[in-house]
């Protein structure tokens, strides 16, 4: 479906005016246009407008709540329209868990000023006092009962024509009778059986299929192609700008066919550390730039008069890792450039693709359709910009889409990192200093504005970053007099950047927990108990407890007694608060590790997790254990491999996920608090889970991982040692 303006005007009788905003929501300019985001129909049903996308998450669910009880009006009479850039507002992309306290904020306030308005309305109809009426079911009526008029009497198939009103009460949470409530979504079933269309199913008439042409090495670029090597295979074609090769066919086998067929003679590629030794060069490597970023007493001072315990830890590189392959359709014509994506941020692909085409983003509509998952910014801006530039050059509707190789190889990286700590105790058994360090690549250049075509095509380092690596969360939530936290930036890496789910921040909660639990060793105390010595927080302290509790912890030091048998069994703990300044998540866990290999199996795993006010119990619910299952493949499994010249984790083989059959039982408590504001799910969840597996072997074994992933061959060395 691709409605239009004039579509929505017909079928709907409702006029659409979009506008955008320069930063993020109403706060960020002061008077958007309501019927930007909200339009109501001649039968009382409303539609939604918002740039914010639903990527799997379910928040078209939360924004359909959050409307029904600002405006009264029944969920069922909602729909959401998401990412469409020629008829949604521009308030920001999808990414930073900010779904819901920035596309919900501004979802909430539009539709609060809409009730308003509806009520102000009825007030004229009823000649009755504006706040003498009540708006529920779609119907203004009087507080105590009696005649009412429905919402579409009042303004269906009309506009508002007002501003977003920033002052609009919104409803107490005490009267809530649809947020909080665990609704199911309405795209489930269509995807549980088949029905779904997803942005790989969309079809235009006339449309080609095309495969991108990539490198034998990163930053290769070709300079001989033999297209009579493909002229066997029917309609397949080569089109070549540049250093941009790809090829196209009417059906999508003739296209893989010709792809792999292609004959190519390719430049040297840029030189690149191999994996097996990437943590020693980035622990040698002398850094471009360093800056303190936190400050508290004088740690070095104190840790210069004191005996200090000392580790580093290493997070790798990673793909996203989607389970199906990027895939972008484009249509380019002179009247205009139409692009169906996955992205998460459809005004920044409009951005993308006007670029490579060089015309103005007036000109580029793109439309959000589902993909399958992106986690941060993955292949989903690349495939849009290709399947612009083939669909230019070929005069046709192209959709073009990515193979597994491609995904796994060519995709943009989480970044690595090195995380250096060195703390030490007072005659107490207290913190008395904390330093630390994150060593690694800059802030990277994620979004497709960072993208030129010849990168989209070739996958080559995108420009860096001007900061320092992320050190949000290297900074532990615990009560330390001194405290110091510094950032450490690498130059640059051939591999392109990207931000990946809780971007750097499973690295630094991975060092600060699993030091945390290294420290408490040191004094042999709980490691649950060392943790609260030093936080006053009640909402901390209410995650810890009720995790522990649900695991059943009982309190005594790591590691656990000496265990015979073949299997060693160990239980761990982490905890942390977003960022500082958001979700708070506790997590325990039990783990398994064989002697004889060395496997970890992850038992049983219990998460306490408080987000503020909870939108959709069900929903919420769901992410959290999404976050926490993908992080534990990222901490058991997930690395990207090469070989100095090329990457060579090109399939589930070299770079295989967690399965089924090791999923663990997993428990989440959902702490909720409605007077508080929501924090974004998306992303918090995953960062305690590899220090909170670290911290469970180190009972089990005692052994101390460090280097992730945790894989078996890795635990065994350590064992024989």
């Amino acid at each position: 479906m691709n409605p239009t303006r004039r579509t929505l005007l017909k079928t709907g009788a409702a006029l659409i005016v979009s506008f955008s905003l320069k930063g993020q929501g109403p706060t960020a300019q002061a008077a958007p246009e309501l019927d930007s985001f909200i339009a109501v129909h001649p039968d009382g049903k409303v539609t939604v407008f918002t740039s914010h996308v639903d990527p799997g998450t379910g928040i078209r669910m939360v924004y359909a709540q959050i409307t029904a009880e600002e405006m009264g009006i029944p969920v069922d009479r909602i729909t959401v329209i998401d990412g469409d850039t020629g008829i949604v507002p521009n308030h920001g992309g999808t990414g930073g868990s900010s779904g819901v306290p920035r596309g919900g904020a501004d979802i909430r306030q539009a539709a609060a000023t809409a009730r308003k308005a509806l009520l102000d309305l009825g007030a004229k109809k009823l000649s009755a006092p504006a706040d003498s009426l009540t708006l529920e079911g779609g119907i203004v009526r009087p507080n105590g009962g009696g005649t009412g008029v429905s919402v579409s009497e009042l303004i269906g198939g009309k506009r508002f024509d007002l501003k977003v009103d920033p002052k609009a009460p919104q409803r107490k949470p005490a009267t809530y009778t649809v947020v909080g409530k665990p609704i199911l979504r309405t795209d489930v079933p269509r995807k549980s059986t088949g029905r779904f269309a997803y942005v790989h199913d969309h079809k235009i008439p006339g449309m080609l299929h095309a495969r991108v042409i990539r490198p034998t090495a990163i930053g290769a670029k070709p300079e001989a192609v033999d297209e009579a090597s493909i002229r066997a295979i029917p309609d397949a074609r080569v089109v070549r700008l540049g250093d941009f090769l790809a090829v196209v066919a009417k059906d999508e086998w003739a296209a893989v066919r010709a792809a792999r067929e292609l004959k190519v003679t390719w430049s040297e590629g840029r030189a690149m550390t191999p994996s097996a030794n990437l943590a020693a060069e980035i622990a040698r490597t002398k850094p471009e730039r360093e800056q303190e970023v936190v400050k508290k007493g004088d740690a070095p001072a104190a840790l210069a008069g004191a005996k200090t315990l000392k580790a580093t830890y290493y997070w790798p590189f990673q793909s996203h890792a989607s389970l199906g392959p990027s895939c972008s359709v484009a249509d380019v014509k002179d009247s205009g450039v139409s692009v169906w994506s996955s992205t998460q941020d459809v005004f920044g692909v409009r951005g993308l693709v006007a670029r490579t085409l060089n015309i103005q983003p007036a000109k580029v509509r793109v439309v959000y359709m589902d993909g399958s998952g992106s986690y941060g910014s993955n292949g989903a801006y690349d495939a849009a910009a290709d399947a612009a530039l083939i669909s230019k050059a070929v005069g046709a509707p192209v959709r073009l889409q990515w193979s597994r190789q491609d995904e796994l190889v060519w995709d943009p990286k989480g970044p690595a990192h090195m995380l250096e700590v060195t703390g030490a105790l007072d005659k107490d058994g207290r913190i008395l200093a904390w330093d630390s360090s994150a060593i690694g690549p800059a802030g990277p250049q994620w979004t497709g504005s960072a993208l030129s075509p010849v990168a989209a095509g070739l996958a080559t380092a995108a420009p860096q970053g001007q900061g320092v690596p992320v050190i949000q969360n290297l900074d532990p939530p615990y009560a330390i007099p001194n405290l110091r936290v510094t950032g450490k930036q690498l130059k640059d890496t051939p591999i392109r950047l990207s931000n990946l789910r809780a971007p750097g921040k499973i690295a630094t909660v991975f060092a600060v927990e699993s030091f945390m639990d290294e420290l408490a060793a040191s004094v042999a105390s709980d490691p649950i108990a060392f943790r609260k010595q030093g936080l006053t927080d009640p909402r901390a302290l209410a995650v810890i407890d009720k995790a522990a509790a649900m695991l059943g912890w009982k309190p005594r030091p790591s590691p656990a007694p000496k265990q015979t048998g073949p299997k060693m069994t160990g239980r761990g703990m982490a905890y942390m608060r977003y960022k500082h300044a958001e979700n708070y998540v506790a997590m325990a866990m039990e783990v398994e590790v064989e002697k004889a290999t060395g496997k970890i199996r992850v038992t049983r795993i219990t998460c306490a997790h408080d987000c503020g006010l909870i939108i959709n119990p069900d929903g919420l619910r769901n992410q959290v254990e999404g976050n926490i299952l993908q992080t534990l493949s990222r901490t058991l499994h997930e690395e990207v491999l090469s070989d100095g010249k090329r990457i060579t984790s090109v399939d589930w083989v070299s770079y295989p996920l967690l399965r089924f059959p090791d999923a663990p039982k997993l428990e989440v408590a959902l702490i909720n608090q409605p007077e508080l504001p929501s924090h974004g799910a998306g992303e918090a969840a995953c960062a305690p889970v590899a220090a909170a597996v670290a911290n469970a072997v180190f009972d089990a074994t005692g052994i101390r991982l460090r280097d992730v992933p945790f894989t078996a061959a890795k635990v065994k060395l350590k064992l024989s040692a």
